[in-house]
Order: structure tokens, then sequence, then C-alpha cells
């Protein structure tokens, strides 16, 4: 089922189908999801094993350190085969074999949440009656503290976990909506549940109340692979001859990317038995949840207005002037005055991200695009964007708005203008860009390293900015993480001063290497980190007050434009500098 059949199905059976929510759904709140602390557990334990500083490791960003833990422990042998369903709970319980220990290992990988665009929509369903149960195997309080302020009482949200499972059917049985159901247990709770021993013996009456829900309504999965064989037995029980999931089954999955055997096994089954069950295709938690609320009707509109919420102010105290000795905190933030607000909007018979990546490749790479469930948006020449996509039976060339109130979280139009904005300064500035991890890194472009934009950063950095290190002569060059943030309003560019050093093949860097790249910054406290810090704004934004930059610099098309100012964010206001 493609997403917009999936939209006008479920306005149409709202609040009849039930929400089941995995890991997956709680990432964009900053909550790690069970594939990372799989090699957070992996990585502890090599650690451990080998005496190795865990400070003095890649980051787990760093495909090639993954690598070499990997085949650890495939040599090591005992352990379960890469990707496979043991991993979690045989790792989570090598690392944590006391259950207190992985309780308060979940408590505070949990506490530095909080609830994203997605659960935010997901709030305005259960408050209007679009949606009435959520079942979740996470161990986070995002929905409820997402519903919290449009209720401003938890009291008419049923809570059922392993501490009372008989409240799940309870409230299903009296019709007391809307019910939240946590098949592991609350973090707070003692019969917290995330290992195999522990997940085999899942309460009966809180699997009892999810075939019997399932019976009585749909269910949309989202952000749960599936690999919880007491989950999954429930899951197949509930379809009961084709009696069960009366308004349906909806299984999301991210474009490319294959679900687990026992996933397609059910929805074949289901399928087969006569429900109406599909898999479907969706890039995150927050754009589906975003696209259910603004195509249900019978919305108010002022319900999203919480959607994109921006902080508020606890108290209307005025800012006290910036005179005599008031404390500011410098912010390593550049406010983006202007940025696009249109792409272009291509709707062709493409695949999902990797067909679209794979179509701008082949075109010559002068084309910046993401996948939408609408079509691909982008950026660059007409006649290069045809050439890119003109092989996929284009449908219509459109313009697309970019709206703000999807910029606030990890949405398409957010990451087509954080590749854009990248494009534009290694286009317009003597840098050279590498992705690492979520973030970009841009570096000194080695040929360019006398180019007078860095003049402020050199005398900051005593002079030298690219150079070799190391009996292999590894190159290194002065560098910055950058991040495209939107808050308050505005679009903001993180700052972060580090180092860059090459990567060659599968091998990690020798130690003389890493020694010298933490030499180089360990004496880069408040005031030097500083002057470093304003080196790289005075080459970002040469200009005395702020500069115009674009990915393309084009006449025709969509260009993608982005006006960076040179005062840096501050607590009390922009302080220029």
């Amino acid at each position: 089922m493609k997403i917009d059949q999936f939209l006008r199905v479920y306005a149409l059976r709202a609040p009849t189908v039930m929400w089941f929510l995995g890991a997956g759904a709680s990432a964009s709140a900053g909550i790690i999801t069970a594939y990372s602390m799989i090699w957070e557990f992996k990585r502890a334990i090599y650690c451990s094993k080998k005496r190795v500083a865990i400070q003095s490791c890649p980051s787990l960003a760093d495909e090639n350190f993954k690598a070499k833990i990997q085949a650890y422990f495939d040599e090591a042998g005992g352990y379960p085969p890469f990707d496979g369903e043991a991993e979690y709970s045989h790792y989570f319980e090598e690392s944590y074999p006391a259950e207190a220990d992985r309780r308060n290992y979940i408590n505070r990988m949990i506490k530095v949440g909080e609830p994203s665009f997605g659960h935010r929509a997901l709030a305005i369903l259960l408050k209007e009656d679009k949606a009435r149960m959520v079942w979740t195997t996470n161990f986070d309080t995002m929905i409820e503290d997402a519903f919290l302020p449009l209720h401003r009482s938890s009291g008419d949200l049923v809570l059922a976990d392993l501490g009372e499972p008989s409240r799940a059917v309870e409230a299903m049985n009296e019709g007391r909506f809307p019910l939240v159901v946590k098949m592991h247990g609350d973090f707070r709770s003692r019969r917290l549940k995330n290992t195999t021993s522990e997940l085999q013996k899942q309460d009966e009456t809180m699997r009892y109340g999810l075939v019997e829900g399932c019976k009585r309504f749909g269910l949309a999965v989202c952000g749960y692979s599936g690999r919880d064989h007491s989950i999954m037995e429930a899951l197949e029980q509930a379809i009961d001859g084709g009696r069960g999931y009366p308004n349906g089954l909806f299984w999301f999955a991210r474009p490319n990317t294959p679900v687990l055997p026992k996933v397609k096994e059910l929805i074949e089954r289901a399928s087969s038995a006569g429900v109406d069950a599909h898999i479907v295709e969706v890039d995150t938690f927050d754009e589906l949840l975003g696209d259910v609320v603004s195509q249900t009707p019978d919305i108010p509109l002022e319900r999203l207005d919480y959607i994109g919420r921006k902080p508020e102010r606890l108290t209307p105290a005025p800012l006290p002037a910036l005179t005599g000795t008031t404390p500011v905190i410098r912010l390593n933030a550049l406010p983006i005055t202007a940025s696009p607000t249109v792409c272009r909007l291509v709707r062709c018979k493409i695949g999902g991200t990797k067909q679209v990546r794979e179509a701008v490749q082949a075109a010559g790479n002068q084309v910046i695009a993401v996948r939408r469930t609408q079509g691909v948006i982008c950026f660059g020449k007409d006649a290069e964007v045809r050439k890119a996509f003109g092989g996929h039976h284009i449908d219509s060339f459109d313009l697309h708005p970019v709206e703000e109130a999807r910029l606030s979280f990890e949405s398409a139009e957010h990451g087509l203008l954080y590749d854009a904005l990248t494009a534009a300064l290694r286009r317009e500035r003597p840098f050279l860009v590498e992705r690492r991890g979520p973030d970009y890194m841009i570096m000194v472009d080695p040929k360019r390293s006398k180019d007078p934009v860095f003049n402020q950063l050199r005398a900051a950095t005593g002079g030298q900015l690219i150079g070799q290190v190391g009996v292999a002569r590894y190159q290194w060059a002065e560098a910055i993480r950058i991040r495209l943030d939107h808050r308050v309003g505005r679009f903001w560019l993180l700052i972060d001063p580090s180092i860059w050093f090459e990567r060659r093949d599968d091998e990690d860097p020798p130690q003389e290497v890493k020694d010298f790249v933490r030499n180089r910054t360990a004496a880069r406290h408040n005031a030097k980190w500083h002057e470093v810090f304003l080196g790289w704004v005075a080459a970002v934004v040469p200009d005395s007050s702020e500069s115009t930059i674009s990915a393309f610099g084009i006449g025709d098309g969509i260009d993608a434009a982005f006006t960076i100012s040179r005062k840096v964010g501050s607590s009390l206001k922009e302080v220029s500098r």
C-alpha cells in the first residue's frame, strides 16, 4: 500500500485503528534506539576486554571502527550472528548481568529525550478521539509528556504496564480511552523486561489484552522491528482465521529496508485470511504522524499550532540591557536570516531514497534532492532535474513550499536544506566537506589554505592549518562540525571546531595520529577556543555583517540561497563580532 492510500483509509477509519510503536518512533525524540544500544554494548565489552580507553575510540558513526569491533566478536566465537535477533538480549545481559543495572541504564538513556513532532501529532489524535489506543515496547514517557500540555492533567490518559497488566483489558471493556499500554513496562517499574529470558515470560494478561485489542480494532505498527517472539506470536494469534484486525493491519517500514521474515510472514498470513494487511513505506515516524494529522478531518486548526509550538517563556520578565557586568553566554550558533522558502516538486515513478540518490549521481550530481511522500523535492537547474528524473516518467513538475512547521524535526525539507547549505559552503568557500555520522565536517582545503578568509583562523591556531603527522604521513586539517537547527522561528548554523584527519581503508589510525589530535585540541579552552571559533566565523562569513551563499549560483531553475549573519547567538541577544 502507498502512503497516500493509507492516509485516506485512516481518515475514514479513525479512531478504530490502534497504534503500536517501537524504538524507532522515539529516535527523533533523542531516545537511543535498540540498534544503537547494541553497538554501545559491543563497544563497552570490546574495550573492557582489550583494555582500551573508551574515550580514545572513534565515534560509533565510524563504520570502520564498528567493523573492527564486529570482527573481534566474530573471531572470538560464542556471540550471536551479526544483526541477528539475539544480539540485543545477549550483549545487554553480558554488559549488565544484574536486572537493576539494566534498569538504571534504561533510566539514564531515556531521561535526555523530549517529545518529538510525531509524539505531539499523536497526542492531538488522542485528544481529538482520532486514536484511542497506543501499544508500545518503549520504556520512555514521550507519549505521556506530549499528551499532558493538551489536558493539563495526566489523569485523562489511562496507563497500563507490567505492574497492572489487567488495566488494558479493563479499560477496553469499559470504554475508557485514550489508553497507552507499555508492553515491556515503565522504566521505573521493577518488572522492566528487556532480555530474551524476560521477554519469553511476557505477562499473559498483557498479551491477552493485545490479542483482544487486535480482534476489535485495526493496528498500525511504526518504528518496531518485530524481534520479540512473544509479541509477534500474539499478533499472529490475533488474525483469528480472518476475524481479527477488522479495520486493517498496517506495518510501516523505511524505503529500501527489508522487514524481518517473520513480519513479512505475518502480513502474508493475515492477507491470506482476508485481513486488509499491508506493508507501507514511510521515511520516519515524524513524517508519518505529521501527514496523518494534516489529512485527518475535524481536527481544529488551533491544535495544529501545538505540533510546531515554540518554546514558551515562563515569566514575562524584560531582558536586561547589555551594560555593566551582566553575564552573557555566547553560543556556537550563527543566525541564518534568510533561507529557501520554495523548492521544486517532481512527481514521478521513482522508488525510495536510494533510487533518488542513484538517479542524481548518474546525472552528474548537479541536483540536490530527497524523497517525500508527494514526490521528489529538489534544487537545481530545471534541465538537470529533468535529466536526473526524466527516465522515471515525470507526471508533474511543480513548486513545493518549504513550510516552517516541518523544519523543527528531521523532515525531508530539513534534510534538503541541510544538504543545500553544505553544498553552498563547499561551492563558495575554500572548504572541503565530508559526511561523518549525522553531521557534516568542513575542513580547510589544502589547495587553498592560503586564502585570506583564513587569516583570523591562522592567527588563532598559531599559523598552521594543514599538515601531515606520523611516519605514515597522515593528512590533517583544521575543521568544524556543523549542524543546521531550526529554533525560535529561524535557522541556526551550529559550529564546533575540530581537527580532521584522513582515514585509510579499514585501518584504525595509529596512536600517534590520535595523540596529535588530542594534544592540538587539549589546550583550546575558553579564550583559546573562542579565538578559534571566531576564526571560523570569519571564514564562513568573511563580510562585515552577513554573507549570502547559494548552492548552484544559477538564474534558471530553483537555487538554494542562504544569508548567514556574523552576529553570534548569545543568551541575551545576538552579539556582533
